[in-house]
């Protein structure tokens, strides 16, 4: 990646840049939650289920439904989990699942990408193993919101999440992260979320991409934030862009930016990927995505090119251990020859247990 002048590259995991470098990127996936139950309770979540209310998705419904999705151009799958909490004593049950997961979708010819929580190390590791890519929301810095939306969500402290950007970074693992705005944090909020990000991907170099996502009401949650506004959001776009380092791409997800209009003004403010485009949004059920070819539709218009992209970009190839790497590579030939289209449509895959064995995790406990 260059420098300031490069930013219309994207950054993203393609194959080449459009004619004069308007290229935006997305990645085809797929979701597959292994439980909806979480520990924590932020207010604003439309996600989550209380422990023990959920039935986790058993590997074999996994596998069918992954099965189904073989040939169609679906590259990732993102492992995207409710937290069992580090004391319960569900919690190696619920890391052996994880890790099935991915170990199954990895033998099936897909990348996985798992989001799961703060993880303790050994966890972490050993995920990274099986993965191609992970990722966590650093969400906002501030201690202030731990006491208001984040009042019960002690996995939201801003410390935990900050320390799991300095462990994938000394892990070596391609990172995703990012902002949620709306939540009642200031500009200087913002901006001081912004800065530890591009601080740790300073010192490892990890962070391929952070997400400047806008918090939307919805009908499943208990409590409710603030909200984000346009011109929020289109400050916020052009901040990232103005502290991160010119390699690490800014994100903004479609569904959640309301119109074309807003689309394409973030894109002047400096965004240049999609994220993950798949049948549903899990963690924003009401807003459904704009599919790839509406989406197309839109920027062509504009001079703009929608190109796919893997879940890891290219720069960290050489990140991912030995039982990504041939599945990368198969991949890497597929987005060559153009071969990725995206997902289509499928139900929402919820939450038995698989019987294979990961490695065993050291403590971590929240206070």
């Amino acid at each position: 990646m260059g420098g300031v002048g490069d930013r219309d590259r994207g950054g993203a995991g393609g194959v080449g840049i459009a004619e004069g470098g308007r290229l935006l990127t997305y990645s085809p996936a797929v979701t597959l939650v292994p439980t909806y139950e979480c520990f924590n309770r932020c207010s604003y979540c439309n996600f989550r289920v209380e422990p023990g209310g959920d039935r986790w998705l058993p590997l074999d419904v996994a596998a069918e439904r992954l099965k189904s999705l073989q040939g169609q151009g679906i590259a990732e799958i993102l492992i995207l989990s409710g937290e069992v909490h580090p004391a319960s004593a569900r919690r190696g049950e619920w890391f052996t699942h994880l890790y099935n997961l991915c170990g199954l979708a990895l033998s099936l010819g897909f990348l996985p990408h798992t989001n799961a929580g703060p993880l303790t190390r050994s966890e972490m590791g050993a995920l990274g193993s099986v993965n191609s890519s992970m990722g966590l929301m650093v969400e906002q810095v501030t201690p202030v919101l731990l006491e208001t939306v984040h009042r019960h969500a002690p996995s939201k402290v801003p410390s935990v999440r900050l320390e799991q950007l300095e462990m994938a970074g000394e892990l070596k693992i391609p990172f995703t992260t990012g902002l949620l705005i709306g939540l009642g944090e200031t500009w200087a909020d913002r901006a001081e979320t912004l800065g530890a990000i591009a601080s740790s991907h300073g010192r490892h170099g990890h962070i391929q991409e952070v997400i400047v996502q806008p918090y939307l009401p919805g009908t499943r949650q208990v409590g409710s934030a603030p909200g984000c506004d346009r011109a929020a959001l289109l400050e916020t776009v052009a901040l990232a862009r103005e502290i991160l380092p010119p390699e690490v791409v800014v994100q903004v997800p479609p569904n959640l930016l309301g119109d074309r209009g807003t689309l394409l003004a973030a894109i002047a403010a400096g965004a240049r990927d999609l994220g993950g485009i798949g049948p549903i949004d899990e963690v924003n059920p009401d807003y459904g995505h704009v599919s790839p070819a509406q989406l197309q539709t839109w920027l062509a218009a504009e001079g703009w090119t929608l190109q796919p992209r893997l879940a890891v970009y290219p720069q960290y190839d050489g990140w991912v251990s030995g039982a990504v790497r041939p599945v990368l590579a198969a991949w890497r030939s597929r987005l060559a020859a153009a071969e990725i289209v995206g997902p289509a449509p499928g139900p929402r895959l919820g939450p038995t247990v698989g019987s294979a064995t990961a490695p065993a995790t050291d403590a971590m406990r929240f206070h």
